[in-house]
């Protein structure tokens, strides 16, 4: 007989594995702190978006409380020429820094053919002949280096754009840095840097036939799959494929792979997990469990049969960011509007979704105004609906609840008050708090 687990059990479950479903420990963050969030999720994801915070900043705030961002950074980027022992940057869950030991995981994605990179490297080739290898020879000697380092050799014409504007040395190291013939950090004011993968990550380049670091893809999206089912505890087969972007279903992007449903009954034939039913929900779901024989980074689901916890996350958030998990678990019905035109948009054009013990119980849309040292919250909604199973809390208490966090998180932006907006069902009950 399969195993039923209720709507908040599963909650619980997925939040516990998201380091989400405690209070948040009182004592500084750390090193180690950091490092333990990488290893459980994998993946971090970044995003140029900067109105509040960067994206790679607020996951591990949501979790661990005020940190040092500069220590943060050097421990993702590495020293000054951006060679860290602990991440390195790809396209993991979208462009990521992710753990160190997954290097070899992604070798398949980096060698693997797509429209993109076969589209780039005709363009590159018909329009500037023979400037692929230049800019690769020239990060390979000098670097870490910008694409405003190189830009000398192959000089910018016409007029530049006011917005997503690219040039033909940008476009050849971003062709070799997803087909990892040269490795990515960050520099000053998070501007991308590039240089030899042998310095960087002390390999050889993914396109060195000798290189013998890589796993086949088969392997390597079994891991993958594996890992997505420790970070999230638990999930339909959906849920566990986009942690790490991994297709659904088999075919030829898989490299001659199974897809989502093998791996998970491999999952299952492995001990490592088994299928449950929960309350609600159409699919079936997999659930972490222990195993004598799995991988050190591997951790059984647990329920702390209490969620206490309080975060407003990013929409960028491992917790917040496949939006069809969110709307089944938390009954939160979400879309990130920044490139929604403003007289469309419904909540606010950057919404942080507030967690509350095990439900989404509100959204801010939230901005940094650095030169008048305020954190704006240009608008603030509650939720009409409980999540699945759960009590309805009142306005009042949201509001005390996110009023607290939303000091907190001025504090740790540097910020000296927070400035409330009327605009929203949960406005009046915010500033009254």
């Amino acid at each position: 007989m399969t195993e039923s687990l209720s709507a908040a059990q599963a909650r619980r479950v997925f939040l516990n594995a998201q380091s989400l479903a405690r209070r948040r420990p009182s004592r500084r963050p750390r090193a180690a702190d950091f490092q333990a969030y990488l290893d459980a999720q994998g993946v971090l994801q970044l995003d140029t978006v900067n109105v509040l915070a960067r994206a790679h900043y607020l996951p591990l705030y949501s979790r661990f409380g005020p940190y040092s961002r500069d220590a943060l950074d050097s421990h993702l980027w590495g020293d000054p020429e951006g060679h860290s022992a602990h991440a390195f940057e790809h396209w993991g869950h979208e462009a990521s820094v992710m753990a160190r030991d997954l290097l070899p995981e992604m070798h398949h994605r980096m060698r693997g053919r797509t429209s993109w990179k076969a589209h780039t490297r005709e363009r590159l080739e018909s329009e500037r002949p023979g400037l692929l290898a230049q800019v690769r020879a020239a990060a390979e000697a000098s670097g870490p280096a910008t694409a405003g380092d190189l830009q000398h050799l192959a000089p910018h014409e016409g007029p530049r754009g006011p917005w997503w504007d690219s040039t033909h040395v940008k476009d050849a190291l971003e062709y070799l840095f997803i087909t990892g013939a040269l490795a990515a950090s960050r520099g000053r004011h998070f501007s991308r840097t590039y240089d030899a993968t042998t310095r960087a990550w002390g390999l050889p380049p993914a396109d060195d036939a000798e290189a013998g670091w890589g796993l086949p893809a088969r392997e390597a999206h079994q891991r993958l799959f594996d890992r997505a089912l420790s970070a999230t505890g638990i999930g339909t087969v959906k849920d566990l494929c986009d942690h790490f972007r991994l297709p659904l279903a088999p075919g030829a992007r898989q490299g001659g792979g199974e897809g989502g449903k093998a791996w998970a009954e491999s999952a299952v034939e492995r001990g490592i997990a088994r299928w449950v039913s929960v309350e609600d929900w159409k699919e079936p779901a997999l659930l972490a469990t222990a195993a004598p024989d799995a991988p050190a980074w591997h951790r059984p689901a647990s329920d702390p049969g209490r969620a206490t916890g309080a975060a407003l996350l990013s929409p960028f958030d491992p917790a917040a960011w496949f939006r069809p998990r969110l709307l089944r678990m938390f009954g939160m019905d979400y879309r990130i509007e920044i490139y929604t035109p403003e007289p469309k948009r419904i909540y606010g054009y950057y919404c942080l979704p507030f967690l509350l013990g095990d439900q989404m119980v509100g959204r801010a849309d939230l901005k940094a105004d650095r030169k008048a040292r305020a954190l704006l919250v240009q608008a603030a909604w509650r939720e009409e609906r409980p999540a699945p199973g759960a009590r309805r809390r009142t306005d009042d208490e949201i509001a005390s609840a996110l009023r607290t966090e939303l000091d907190l998180m001025a504090s740790w932006l540097g910020l000296d008050e927070v400035r409330i907006v009327p605009r929203g069902n949960l406005a009046p009950a915010l500033a009254d708090a």
